[in-house]
């Protein structure tokens, strides 16, 4: 089964996205924030990291930087969800380390459909 780490600072969000990857047969752990995402990162074999970009204590662009750094967890994908589709920050997302940025509010299935695409090309 394909194991993914979700870091959102939103409960209401971060309980949707679970339910969402859940239901289409993903299992799922959760980070209330960047600092946490990266404590978590290295308890499992992840296949895929999404990450909020604006979260307390630790941004999602300082999270994947330093997920990033770990042995052996340079090659794990990794998708920013923001409000922010400016740009420079999805070029700011990107030299973090990303392999996707998708913007928020997004449909469960589009989500869903991006999952599939980065896993299918990793």
């Amino acid at each position: 089964m394909t194991k993914i780490l979700i870091a959102e600072d939103e409960k209401d969000i971060r309980d949707l996205i679970m339910l969402t990857l859940q239901f289409s047969g993903f299992e799922v752990v959760s980070a209330r924030d960047g600092a946490e995402a990266v404590e978590l990162a290295p308890t499992a074999k992840f296949d895929l990291i999404m990450m909020d970009v604006r979260m307390p204590r630790m941004t999602g662009y300082e999270a994947c930087r330093e997920i990033k750094k770990m042995d052996g967890m340079d090659q794990i994908p990794v998708i920013f969800l923001s409000a922010k589709g400016q740009e420079t920050e999805v070029q700011e997302g990107i030299e973090a380390g990303a392999v996707a940025y998708v913007l928020k509010p997004f449909a469960p299935d589009q989500l869903i459909r991006k999952i599939n695409e980065v896993l299918k090309s990793g």
